[in-house]
């Protein structure tokens, strides 16, 4: 079977909200996805709450003033409660220390270099997760900057505002991913950033002794 490579990136500039340490962050945002995956209508729910911040093409957050700038404005939001509400439940992704180390080896060189993407230093998404194990048939990878929180961060990955092909969102309701990794961290430009590596078959160096 050929090989999948998909690799999505999302830019959000402006969340501000309260803080959780880097590594537990990480585990609330695959708990957060898992929420997504196997009840898709309570997180349609929760987009929907978010609709009634918004003026304009923008909306504040919980407890906060400032604004948040999206390309879209409800549309993006419209359209994902929609996809969410049709959406059917899938199987939690288990988690993965070795994609988990992949996703923190590019949260490390961007937080001292301030690059944004799935590149640079430390390799392709391909090469990152390849030191850390063996993958089968299909590997993803999301990029969120800026959210703070779990569901923040999951909530804009799924709405994809701005993104044409919503590849987060198809990342997250991929049926055939099993594992995930994620590692966030801060960022010198966006404040706070996460990883989400994703595979349908994983086995990390350990497990290929």
């Amino acid at each position: 079977m050929r090989a999948i490579l998909r690799i999505c990136c999302f830019l959000l500039l402006m969340a501000t909200c309260a803080k959780a340490a880097p590594d537990d962050l990480a585990r609330q945002v695959l708990a957060e996805t898992n929420v997504a995956r196997s009840d898709p209508r309570r997180y349609a729910a929760y987009i929907g709450e978010l609709r009634g911040r918004f003026l304009g093409n923008a909306y504040t957050l919980p407890g906060s003033m400032d604004m948040v700038m999206t390309t879209e404005g409800v549309a993006a939001l419209d359209e994902a409660i929609a996809f969410l509400s049709r959406q059917r439940p899938l199987p939690p992704l288990s988690w993965s220390p070795g994609l988990g180390q992949a996703a923190a080896d590019l949260v490390r060189e961007q937080a001292r270099s301030g690059a944004t993407g799935h590149g640079g230093q430390s390799g392709s998404i391909r090469q990152r997760i390849e030191r850390r194990g063996a993958w089968r048939i299909g590997i993803a990878e999301n990029i969120g900057y800026g959210p703070k929180t779990a569901r923040l961060m999951v909530m804009e990955l799924i709405i994809d505002d701005g993104v044409r092909e919503r590849g987060h969102r198809k990342n997250i309701f991929d049926p055939s991913f099993t594992t995930a990794g994620v590692a966030c961290g801060p960022h010198p430009i966006f404040d706070s950033m996460c990883v989400m590596d994703f595979a349908v078959g994983f086995k990390d160096q350990k497990q290929l002794r």
